[in-house]
């Protein structure tokens, strides 16, 4: 049975350069970077080797900008928590917005127990948020607004660059959840004009639980945890070498491979969306050009996506229905309903994430799967297309 897996979204496998760097700081230099003696020293060269480089890949003008977490949804709490905490004189109001990731929406629900007031925009028909809204919900009392560089379901790139200058002329911090959009985008925070960046490694051919957060100089940040003077007291703990070693060259081989990763998987997208969008009751979820080149979101009317997944799954096919986080939800997600789409069709969604390993194969071999198994879902449904 051919293997294919579309779930770069949910987690990406190991580049081999990557996965040769862990093992290089799991079991030879192991040692801790609080430590003086020479083993303490090869890791704190790791540690600055690995910051400058995430810095890099995202245009920090300083590598000192960059700390090191447990992974996006740190990043996103480490952000959101620690500038409400150091600005609450300030003010308790906060912007985000109807489709974020749930690292973001529950931490913002957390805060509002605390006494914050959070306001979530909404989005169009694409997901895409309005600036204009974001600027007319900004009030005196506002502190941080928070938005997504590109959406995780379905991939519509969000104007963040304008909701950065509109938050700048008002003094207001803005942080970006970009833990999908690095791997598949140049990013560039000073062209973003944001304040905090997210991002994770095993979104981008890294290790799972290491991820970063980009903190502009300048910006004050209240550390969530309690310890020990990691990260110049930004982020407690013990650093996690082998995983931000393996971030670092994560960064690396990212930098070096965007390029032609990006056109190869515009191809790739270009032909899975053609080809689906030839089957009778499917509908492209997302924005048709301001999304991410690796994601392909679709509903099929008149059928669950979860049987969608079960059928491909027995052909050898990896995808998700929605959300990797919430895929074993029985409610519809979030994202979709916000876009205005009803709770048939989006029980219906379907999202497939490509990777640098495929190839146009894989993606004909999907497109003599999927449409027979719609076809026979429908065949067998209660519903009918509307």
């Amino acid at each position: 049975m051919r293997r294919v897996y579309l779930d770069h979204s949910a987690t990406t496998p190991v580049h081999p350069r990557v996965a040769a760097v862990i093992n290089r700081y799991m079991l030879a230099d192991f040692g801790n970077a609080s430590s003086i003696h020479e083993f303490g020293k090869t890791a704190q060269q790791a540690l600055r080797w690995s910051r400058e480089r995430v810095a890099e890949l995202v245009g920090a003008s300083e590598a000192d900008e960059i700390v090191f977490t447990s992974g996006g949804t740190e990043s996103d709490n480490l952000a959101i928590k620690g500038a409400a905490a150091a600005r609450k004189d300030r003010g308790r109001h906060i912007i985000t917005s109807a489709v974020e990731h749930h690292a973001v929406l529950h931490t913002c629900e957390a805060l509002e127990e605390d006494g914050f007031q959070v306001t979530k925009v909404g989005v169009d028909e694409y997901g895409r948020v309005d600036p204009e809204e974001v600027s007319e919900a900004i009030r005196d009392d506002t502190v941080l607004i928070s938005i997504m560089l590109a959406n995780n379901e379905v991939g519509t790139i969000q104007p963040v660059t304008e909701i950065a200058q509109a938050a700048r002329e008002r003094e207001i911090l803005v942080h970006t959840d970009a833990v999908q959009a690095v791997p598949q985008m140049p990013v560039d925070v000073e062209d973003l004009g944001v304040d905090l960046l997210s991002l994770s490694g095993h979104k981008m051919y890294g290790p799972k639980g290491v991820g970063a957060l980009y903190i502009r100089r300048g910006t004050r940040l209240l550390s969530q945890e309690h310890g020990g003077h990691h990260e110049k007291g930004r982020r407690a703990g013990t650093e996690n070498i082998p995983g931000i070693a393996g971030l670092g060259e994560a960064a690396a081989t990212t930098m070096e491979e965007l390029p032609q990763r990006e056109k190869h998987l515009e191809r790739l997208q270009r032909r899975l969306i053609e080809g689906l969008l030839q089957v009778e009751g499917v509908h492209l979820n997302g924005h048709r050009r301001e999304r991410l080149p690796n994601n392909v979101s679709i509903s099929a009317a008149a059928i669950e996506g979860e049987s969608i997944l079960l059928g491909l799954n027995a052909e050898g096919i990896a995808a998700s229905s929605g959300s990797a986080c919430t895929s074993g939800a029985l409610e519809p997600s979030h994202v979709l309903l916000a876009m205005g789409m009803s709770h048939e069709m989006a029980h219906g969604s379907l999202r497939m994430t490509l990777g640098r390993d495929n190839s146009q194969e894989d993606i004909d071999h999907v497109l003599e799967i999927l449409p027979p198994i719609i076809d026979r879902l429908r065949e067998m449904s209660p519903f009918e297309i509307q």
